[in-house]
């Protein structure tokens, strides 16, 4: 069926358009979460201290990369682990190269992994899927035809062009990280993959315009997680004020998609240092951010 429908005729093909909206990816995330086994590094003679942090630190500050940062190190607070280290990079492939530098260094062996998230920066498409899904429809286009696919494919480029920046970003350079994976809910009392999709486009749309209130305070990242670790998503949260993670999801909390299809799992919060104070931070100090080096006039 082809042309121009009735009002309530689209209301109706709006409830039974395809069920997954459309989504682009780029960077691929592994939060890498330790301890570090203090009394055996304490047992180490100084001059092998200096030796294994001096290699840390150099191969670290490597794998950092400049203003294009790739790596990123982050003191935890609380018992959930002391040290963080964040990887952005092209592909698993990268980050399993990453993975396995870390596991090489010798301090490796004074760091007891306590936990990880595996993960790609993921853009949901919701609006536009709506959108494009109803104008396919309009036109009768059947759902995963050629000519779908085809059309799916060319708005899914645009979106990575236009997005790159957001797709592909460097670990922003704020003092403070808030880390935490979470779900969509699927129980009796509120199932979201039930939902319409544009039901959902709806609440996600609403939920938006709360964070979007402080855009300027602190940069999220999300990445997507489904089929790649235990939870659907991991939120990163980058901001100078720690108060920032408090206010706003305390505030997200109270719209409707977090209210009742929201599910969270544990929460890290640490502090930036740079690779080349990761002494200061092994010597059981907190090293300043940024690093004294760098806010040091040229």
């Amino acid at each position: 069926m082809r042309g121009n429908h009735p009002e309530g005729v689209l209301a109706t093909q709006a409830l039974t358009l395809p069920a997954v909206p459309l989504t682009v990816e780029g960077s691929s995330v592994l939060h890498q979460m330790f301890r570090l086994r203090r009394a055996a590094w304490r047992a180490v003679g100084d001059d092998e201290r200096r030796q294994i942090t001096a290699e840390a630190a150099a191969v670290l500050e490597e794998m950092e990369g400049g203003q294009d940062t790739q790596t990123g190190l982050y003191a935890l607070l609380g018992h959930k682990g002391d040290l963080l280290v964040l990887h952005f990079r092209r592909s698993f492939e990268e980050l399993s190269t990453a993975a396995l530098r870390v596991a090489s260094l010798r301090l490796a062996d004074y760091l007891e992994p306590a936990a990880s998230y595996l993960s790609v920066v993921e853009l949901g498409l919701y609006d536009s899927t709506v959108k494009l899904y109803t104008r396919l429809a309009e036109r009768g286009i059947e759902p995963e035809s050629e000519e779908w696919r085809h059309e799916v494919e060319e708005t899914l480029d645009q979106h990575r062009k236009a997005m790159a920046p957001r797709l592909w970003p460097s670990i922003p350079p704020r003092r403070y990280l808030c880390f935490y994976p979470m779900d969509r809910k699927r129980d009796a009392a509120g199932n979201w993959y039930r939902l319409p999709i544009t039901e959902r486009q709806r609440l996600m749309h609403e939920h938006g315009e709360a964070g979007r209130k402080y855009a300027r305070q602190v940069q999220q990242i999300i990445s997507g997680s489904i089929g790649f670790d235990d939870w659907e998503w991991g939120v990163d949260l980058f901001a100078d004020d720690p108060l920032v993670f408090k206010k706003l999801i305390y505030e997200m909390r109270f719209d409707e998609v977090s209210a009742v299809y929201a599910a969270f799992g544990p929460f890290y919060v640490g502090l930036r240092f740079a690779a080349r104070d990761l002494a200061t931070w092994l010597e059981g100090r907190l090293p300043p951010w940024p690093s004294v080096k760098e806010s040091e006039p040229r």
